[in-house]
C-alpha cells in the first residue's frame, strides 16, 4: 500500500514485544487499533481546529444552509421540504467535514511528524494504521448522524426513515469513500497548513453539486445526470431516498455502483500514492 519500502529495525522494541521477559506477545489486530485510536483521540482533543472543525462546522453549515433555503426556497416539483433537505443534506456534511476534512489534516500531520513512519517499523500493518486514525473521527461522524436522525424523527412526529436499509448503505459507503478520499487528498497534500487548501475542491464540488443544499431535481436532467458522478452526489441519493423514499430500483443500483466505484479508486489511489514519509 506504499510507494515506501516498509523496514524493521529489530535493535529495538515494538509493542509486540515484552521487554522485560525478552519473549514475543501476541496481539490481536483489535487491539493494535484501539490503543493507536485511543492516541488519536488524545491528539484531536489537543487540536482546537480539528475538534471544531469535526464538531461545530456540521451545525454552522446545517444553519447556513436553513438561512439559504429559507430565502430561495425549495421547488414543489422536487417533492422535498425544507427540513427532509436539511437533515439528509446534513447527514452527508456531517460525513464531509468531519470524516473527510479532518482526516485530510490528520494524515498529513501524522506523516510530518513521522508518526506513521515510527508505527509502519513495528507489527502494525498499513491499513490498520490508516483505520485507527480514522476511528476517533468516524465515531464523532457516527454520533453527530444518530443525533441528526433523533432530530428528524422528532420533527416528523415519529415518523421513522422509510428504507432504512439504504440509509445504513448509504451512510456505510459515505464513511469509507470520505475516509479513502482523506488519505488519497492527503497523498498530494504537502503541509498540515496546504490541507485546508487540497480539502477544498471536493468540499466546494459536494456542496454546490451533489445534491446537499440543492436538490438535483432542481437542474435539467441532463445536468442532474452528470452531477449524479461526482463522488457524494450518490451517498446523498441513498440517505434521501432511504429516509423519505422516492428511490427506484435503477436509481438505487445507480446510487449503489457510483459510490462503490469511487470509494474502489480511492482506495486504489492510496494503495498506489499514499506517502508515509515526508517528501524529501
Amino acid at each position: 500500500m506504499s510507494t515506501t519500502t516498509r523496514t524493521t529495525h529489530p535493535t529495538h522494541p515494538t509493542p509486540a514485544h515484552d521487554a522485560g521477559a525478552g519473549t514475543a506477545r501476541r496481539t490481536t489486530s483489535a487491539g493494535r487499533m484501539a490503543a493507536l485510536a485511543r492516541a488519536e483521540v488524545t491528539l484531536l482533543i489537543r487540536n482546537r481546529t480539528a475538534l471544531f472543525t469535526a464538531l461545530g462546522m456540521p451545525p454552522v453549515m446545517i444553519v447556513s444552509a436553513r438561512t439559504t433555503l429559507d430565502r430561495a426556497g425549495i421547488p414543489a416539483e422536487t417533492g422535498l421540504s425544507t427540513a427532509e433537505v436539511l437533515l439528509t443534506g446534513g447527514i452527508v456534511t456531517v460525513l464531509a467535514l468531519v470524516v473527510y476534512t479532518t482526516l485530510v489534516a490528520a494524515y498529513v500531520s501524522r506523516r510530518e511528524e513521522l508518526v506513521l513512519k515510527r508505527l509502519r517499523t513495528g507489527e502494525v500493518r498499513d491499513p490498520e494504521i490508516l483505520g485507527a486514525t480514522a476511528l476517533p473521527a468516524v465515531v464523532i461522524a457516527l454520533l453527530q448522524i444518530l443525533l441528526l436522525v433523533a432530530l428528524g424523527t422528532a420533527l416528523w412526529d415519529g415518523q421513522l426513515p422509510e428504507r432504512p436499509d439504504l440509509m445504513l448503505a448509504g451512510v456505510a459507503l459515505g464513511t469509507v469513500m470520505t475516509a479513502a478520499l482523506a488519505a488519497a487528498t492527503a497523498a498530494v497534500t504537502r503541509t498540515v497548513e496546504s490541507a485546508q487548501v487540497t480539502a477544498l475542491p471536493l468540499l466546494v464540488v459536494a456542496f454546490a453539486g451533489s445534491g446537499i443544499a440543492v436538490p438535483l431535481e432542481v437542474f435539467p436532467s441532463g445536468v442532474a445526470d452528470v452531477l449524479r458522478v461526482l463522488p457524494l452526489a450518490p451517498i446523498v441519493d441513498l440517505v434521501r431516498g432511504g429516509w423519505v423514499g422516492g428511490l427506484d430500483s435503477a436509481g438505487t443500483l445507480r446510487a449503489l455502483g457510483t459510490a462503490l466505484a469511487w470509494t474502489v479508486v480511492s482506495v486504489l489511489a492510496v494503495r498506489r500514492w499514499f506517502r508515509w514519509e515526508p517528501r524529501g
